[in-house]
């Protein structure tokens, strides 16, 4: 019986990291792949399961369609199993709680986002991300927009506390606090929070009315 050769996956790993930070193409992984031809979901796992930084046009704007890039050396931490892809229902309950809205730059689907010109497409990303653990559980999970879900990696291990946001606040200019006072209007209507910021506000400004 003949060796079998590396897999497909195998393969896939060896190519992207013999050219991290370099463009490489549809027809080059196509070519790696070859005889086999699921080499477009082995890049999927790649970056969904193992989190390879793998980006494409969707991510950044000097990528083609086509075109993918492995930004920098992948995670390796011995034994770690990462879980399937997130399902379809718990991907639907995160986008229901988050209001389909990037939680960190505030955009929704249709928007034109500034960083790409292009209209805002949403990821749910992990907060603690799955290189360092994380897991994927509706606690752990968030919706972003793709140049905050490529920002993110790696960087945030925790959700801030409110004392923390809250001070964040305090020190904020009067224009920022009541960009902030609207945008959790919008968010989530008439509330205590709201309330005592705006009274906080008034308290600097009189004459501010939401």
């Amino acid at each position: 019986m003949a060796e079998r050769g590396p897999s497909i996956k195998n393969r896939l790993r060896e190519y992207f990291l013999a050219h991290i930070g370099e463009v490489v193409t549809k027809e080059d992984l196509m070519r790696v792949a070859a005889p086999g031809s699921e080499w477009a979901r082995r890049v999927r796992e790649l970056r969904d399961e193992e989190g390879w930084p793998i980006v494409t046009n969707n991510d950044r704007l000097d990528l083609k369609p086509g075109e993918y890039m492995l930004t920098e050396v992948p995670p390796t931490i011995p034994d770690l199993r990462f879980q399937r892809s997130i399902n379809q229902k718990l991907r639907s309950e995160v986008l229901d709680r988050d209001g389909s809205t990037c939680q960190m730059c505030g955009q929704t689907p249709g928007d034109i986002d500034p960083q790409t010109s292009r209209k805002v497409r949403l990821h749910i990303g992990h907060i603690k991300d799955k290189s360092l653990g994380g897991m994927d559980e509706l606690d752990n999970l968030r919706t972003l927009c793709s140049t905050c879900n490529q920002g993110a990696k790696n960087i945030t291990s925790e959700k801030p506390s409110h004392v923390w946001l809250l001070s964040q606040v305090r020190r904020a200019s009067l224009a920022d606090q009541r960009e902030v006072y609207r945008w959790l209007s919008s968010k989530f209507g008439d509330s205590a929070l709201e309330a005592a910021l705006k009274a906080k506000i008034q308290e600097q400004d009189p004459s501010f009315d939401a």
